[in-house]
């Protein structure tokens, strides 16, 4: 079950106007483990971490072609709602973006917006926060608002948020790049835990980080997939002279 294929993109590409900006992109993504995309910036990362939810649905001038499959549902098919999609493939953002609401309401707020029993929205906040390793630090401030939070409590509050619609793939765009070390090592054990329930995608500059909590490693540049393996494979063994170059601090 754990190696079967949870999200996979096909002879992917995507271009913005002119600009070819992923090249053929084709990738299976395991169900509950960490795959790490990294390469150096401007190399497509968060582009294809944002075709994994449609995120680019709104840009004007951008061309798809290729396939993302969740599972057996091609995301592109043009009959399927996007709030499905996104239902199914939550979205972390690299800043923290809570609601300017109380902590509770921004847990509750896909709930509401999905029609969850009010009856049962409570106990989902509530276990929300606590997969999220953040129940025990605001159990008695939930109407406080989510603002207050410092940095690392918000990104914490915003996995929560994603969690509570029950997602299958969380999605994550440098979700530590503007936390400490503590709060970076309170997310990577986070992340670490949420595996054993989620599907998870993370872009990162960090290659401490990539080794520390990715299964899979996607090394890209210049918009096309160089390599993708195992961890151990790409930070020890890795085939390509230029991702061993970029994983040892050589490249540029």
């Amino acid at each position: 079950m754990n190696n079967t294929s949870k999200l996979s993109t096909k002879d992917l590409h995507l271009h913005f106007g002119q600009r070819h900006t992923l090249k053929q992109v084709t990738m299976d993504i395991p169900e509950k483990k960490i795959v790490a995309l990294i390469g150096p910036s401007g190399c497509g990362k968060t582009t294809l971490l944002r075709t994994f939810n449609r995120m680019h649905d709104l840009v004007p001038d951008v061309k798809i072609s290729g396939r993302v499959m969740l599972e057996d549902t091609d995301i592109y098919d043009t009959d399927l709602p996007l709030t499905q999609i996104r239902r199914r493939i939550g979205m972390v953002f690299q800043k923290p973006n809570p609601f300017p609401k109380t902590i509770y309401e921004n847990v509750a707020y896909g709930l509401k917006l999905n029609k969850t029993p009010a009856s049962e929205i409570e106990g989902i906040v509530e276990t929300s926060l606590k997969e999220s390793s953040l129940w025990e630090e605001v159990k008695n401030e939930l109407k406080k608002p989510a603002t207050r939070l410092s940095g690392g409590q918000q990104q914490r509050l915003c996995i929560a948020r994603a969690i509570a619609v029950k997602p299958e793939v969380i999605l994550m765009d440098e979700p530590c790049s503007a936390l400490d070390p503590i709060s970076t090592a309170k997310v990577e054990e986070l992340m670490l835990e949420l595996k054993k329930n989620y599907t998870i995608v993370v872009v990162t500059h960090n290659m401490q980080q990539a080794q520390r909590v990715a299964d899979q490693i996607a090394f890209m540049y210049m918009g096309e997939l160089i390599e993708y393996g195992p961890n151990e494979q790409i930070f020890l063994d890795a085939k390509h002279e230029m991702t061993r170059r970029y994983v040892s601090g050589r490249f540029g």
